[in-house]
């Protein structure tokens, strides 16, 4: 043999391996989505998933290539929450991505070693997801909504917009721990503003709209909305009973002041779905949810709606507009 040729075929003997490994096709990647949102066609919640879906495809991730996704969608409560969990828990899949207290609360009953991200979420050491902020410690990790502290700024709020309330009626689901929490802090602080607290909601739409109107049947009321899937999905319902006995209301996330509510406190929600598909990506690279610290939010929004308060018959106060980071006319 020559040797020009001889070389040759040793060096298509090493290319060849080479080429065939490069050929092979990427390993996918199998994820589950729990959402608490009875229609996965409901606005809000595609705007969620499609902010997450976004970044994971910049951080290299697409369903079409390296990614399978499974999702559940559910009512919100108990008893779907666990069912759908149970389901995710099942399946071969390398981590789970959860939205909502009451989900995070069925996955940790359904796994304790698939690797979750949760968001949206109240005080998740005092819940037991984690054991501290900074070393999570076990399969969960990710992004509360906010500390109970700051609820007692959606009474602040009212009580500055609406000077004359002496009564409001807190909307909440008393299955959910952390809706308890959050009515507990704005209990300590009612003394301070002079207004009686009542609580309203319950666990289903049937117990929302009645509470509500019967206590709107007294006089100087108006309503604080606790974050949870029950006063998300039932949002457009409390904002009509809201206007209709003419009761301000203070809300937790910016939504329900684009929907017609009056006022709103909170982080901004859709990017707790960004940062959430960075840590997704990390886990999927091989990070552990134990050693990815919880991550709070930084920055919050003070949404007003003009209209609401026209109707109403308020006058905003300019030193709140001034605050605002959004005026809805």
């Amino acid at each position: 043999m020559r040797r020009r040729e001889f070389i040759t075929l040793i060096g298509g003997a090493v290319t060849w391996p080479l080429v065939a490994r490069a050929q092979q096709p990427e390993r996918t990647r199998r994820i589950g989505v729990l959402m608490p949102y009875p229609d996965k066609d409901n606005p809000e919640a595609q705007a969620r998933i499609r902010a997450f879906l976004q970044e994971l495809q910049q951080l290299g991730w697409t369903t079409d290539r390296n990614l399978q996704i499974e999702y559940r969608w559910t009512s919100g409560d108990t008893d779907s929450s666990r069912k759908a969990a149970m389901e995710l828990a099942a399946l071969p899949l390398d981590l789970i991505f959860a939205t909502s207290t009451p989900s995070v609360v069925a996955l940790q009953q359904a796994t304790r070693t698939l690797p979750i991200v949760f968001v949206m979420v109240a005080d998740p050491v005092a819940a037991g997801f984690v054991a501290s902020m900074a070393k999570p410690g076990g399969n969960m990790t990710g992004f509360p909504i906010f500390e109970y502290g700051v609820t007692t700024k959606w009474l602040e709020l009212l009580k500055e917009i609406a000077p004359r309330i002496a009564r409001i009626g807190v909307v909440r689901d008393p299955t959910v721990p952390s809706n308890v929490g959050q009515f507990a802090a704005i209990q300590s602080v009612a003394p301070s503003f002079g207004v009686e607290l009542t609580p309203l909601g319950g666990r289903d739409t049937k117990d929302v709209e009645q509470t509500i109107t019967e206590f709107a049947r007294g006089s100087n009321c108006g309503l604080i909305c606790a974050a949870a899937p029950l006063t998300i999905n039932n949002r457009d319902l409390i904002i009509s009973l809201a206007a209709r006995y003419r009761m301000p209301a203070a809300y937790p996330l910016r939504l329900f002041v684009a929907d017609g509510g009056l006022i709103s406190y909170g982080p901004d929600s859709i990017n707790f779905y960004r940062q959430a598909a960075g840590y997704v990506d990390r886990i999927l690279k091989g990070e552990k949810p134990a050693e990815m610290p919880v991550q709070s939010a930084t920055k919050y929004e003070l949404a007003v709606n003009l209209k609401t308060a026209k109707a109403l018959g308020l006058t905003v106060p300019a030193s709140l507009l001034g605050r605002a980071d959004e005026v809805i006319e």
